[in-house]
C-alpha cells in the first residue's frame, strides 16, 4: 500500500487517536473511540466486516473537511489551512494502521480481499490531496509567507514537511504526468501488497513434520514443546517447524541433523521464487521498473536518489560509500569470524565447510563452550511477570 502523504508531526501513536466521524456506528468498533485502557486497539472486538465501512466512513469524512478548506474564502493562514489539513486524515490513518497491522501479523482470505480492494482507494485519496492544485495553492501560499508568520519550532516544522510532501508527491507536475503519476502509484499499491501476501503465503505453506524424535537432537526443551504444540495445532503427530521466526530460528540454531536445517535454510530463503502461482520474481521486476518512473516524473534519476533525500544519508553516494568503507573494516573480522568457526566445527569432529545453514549452530556452540551461558538459563529472568512493572 502507498504510504500516507500528509506529514506526521503530531501524529500521535495510533493508540491514543478518537474518530471524527459525524455520523457515528455504535456497532463498529472501529468508528468510536475506543472504550479500552488507554484507547488501545480493541483487537478482540475487530471483526473483517467492520473494514470497509469504516475506511468509507472516514475518507467521506475526510473527503467532506477537505472540501471546507479547497472552498475556503479566507486567507490560507496556518491554523485553516496546515493545521486543518494534518487533523483531516486522523481517523483513516488510525484505521489503516489496524487493518495493515492485522493483515500483516493474522492474516486471513477476507482480510487479505479487503486489502486488494482497499489499498488503491486509499492510495487514490491521498493522491487527491496532494495532486489538487487550489489544496496545494493555499499551502504554498502560507508557505511563501512562513518567515512572517509566528510560528513555534513545531508549527515551523510542519509546515516545511507539509509543503515538501506535496511536491514529492506530485503537486508541481503537469496534467499528463499527474494523470501517469496517479497510475503508476496505484499499480505500486496492488503489486507492493500482492508480493507481501505471496510472501506471506509462502511462508505459512512450508511444514517440516519430525515424527522420529531421533531427528530432534540439540534441540533445547522449550523449542520441542512449542513444536509439539504447533504439530497439535495442524492435527499432526510428533513435531511440527514452521519458517515463522518462533520456530525457524531456535531450529537453526539448535538442531544437530545438518541435512534437516539446510532444507529449512533453502526454503526460507527461496520463499516467492518457485514458479508457481506465488513467484514474486515478475512482480519485483515490475515495482523496480514503476519506482522508478515514478521517481523519473518527480525529476529523480533514480528512486534511491527520492527515497534517500528524506533520509539521514541523503544520497546513494553517500550510501554508497558508507558501504564500501564498511566492507572494507569489516571483512578481515568477517574473515577471521568464518576462520574460528570452522576451526571450531573440525575440533568437534565435523570434517565440512562451512555453510550458511552452518552459521549459527556452531556459533551458539563456541559461544555456550567459551561463556557458559545459554537460551535456556536466561528465559526464567525474561518472564512477563518477572519484566512487567
Amino acid at each position: 500500500m502507498k504510504k500516507s502523504k500528509l506529514p506526521a508531526v503530531f501524529f500521535l501513536t495510533l493508540t491514543l487517536f478518537s474518530c471524527s466521524q459525524k455520523k457515528v456506528n455504535s456497532d463498529n468498533p472501529l468508528m468510536i473511540t475506543f472504550n479500552t485502557p488507554f484507547k488501545s486497539v480493541p483487537f478482540d472486538k475487530i471483526r473483517p466486516e467492520h473494514f470497509k465501512p469504516a475506511f468509507e466512513a472516514a475518507m467521506t469524512d475526510a473527503r467532506a473537511t477537505l472540501g471546507k478548506i479547497i472552498s475556503s474564502t479566507e486567507k490560507p493562514t496556518f491554523s485553516n489551512t496546515v493545521e486543518a489539513l494534518e487533523q483531516t486524515s486522523y481517523s483513516l490513518k488510525r484505521i489503516e494502521q489496524v487493518f495493515f497491522n492485522i493483515n500483516s501479523a493474522e492474516t486471513n482470505k477476507e482480510i487479505q480481499q479487503i486489502a486488494q480492494e482497499i489499498s488503491p482507494v486509499i492510495t487514490e485519496f491521498y493522491n487527491d490531496i496532494t495532486l489538487n492544485e487550489s489544496l496545494f495553492s493555499r499551502v504554498k501560499q502560507v508557505y511563501g509567507d512562513r518567515e512572517t508568520l509566528d510560528l513555534t519550532l513545531e508549527q515551523r516544522k510542519l509546515l516545511e514537511d507539509t509543503y515538501k510532501s506535496f511536491i514529492r508527491n506530485g503537486a508541481n507536475l503537469t496534467p499528463e504526468a499527474k494523470e501517469e503519476y496517479r497510475q503508476v502509484t496505484s499499480k505500486l499499491s496492488k503489486l507492493t501488497l500482492k508480493f507481501e501476501e505471496n510472501l506471506l503465503a509462502e511462508t505459512n505453506a512450508y511444514q517440516l513434520n519430525i515424527t522420529d524424535e531421533g531427528e530432534l537432537a540439540g534441540l533445547p526443551d522449550f523449542v520441542k514443546e512449542a513444536a509439539t504444540l504447533e504439530a497439535k495445532s495442524k492435527n499432526l503427530s510428533g513435531w511440527l517447524f514452521t519458517l515463522k521466526a518462533p520456530s525457524y530460528q531456535p531450529f537453526m540454531k539448535y538442531a544437530d541433523n545438518r541435512k534437516l536445517r539446510e532444507e529449512m535454510y533453502r526454503a526460507y530463503n527461496s520463499r516467492g521464487f518457485h514458479n508457481n502461482d506465488k513467484d514474486n520474481q515478475e512482480i519485483i521486476r515490475s515495482i523496480v521498473n514503476l519506482r522508478l518512473r515514478m521517481a523519473n516524473l518527480l525529476g529523480y534519476k533514480t528512486y534511491a536518489d527520492y527515497i534517500l533525500e528524506e533520509r539521514m544519508a541523503n544520497s546513494p553516494q553517500k550510501v554508497n560509500d558508507f558501504l564500501g568503507d564498511l566492507l572494507s573494516a569489516s571483512i578481515p573480522a568477517a574473515r577471521s569470524d568464518y576462520q574460528e568457526i570452522q576451526a571450531y566445527a573440525r575440533k568437534l569432529g565435523a570434517n565440512i565447510e562451512i555453510q550458511r545453514w552452518d552459521w549459527a549452530y556452531y556459533a551458539e556452540k563456541l559461544k555456550n563452550e567459551r561463556f557458559s551461558i545459554t537460551e535456556e538459563m536466561t528465559k526464567p529472568y525474561f518472564r512477563l511477570e518477572q519484566v512487567e512493572q
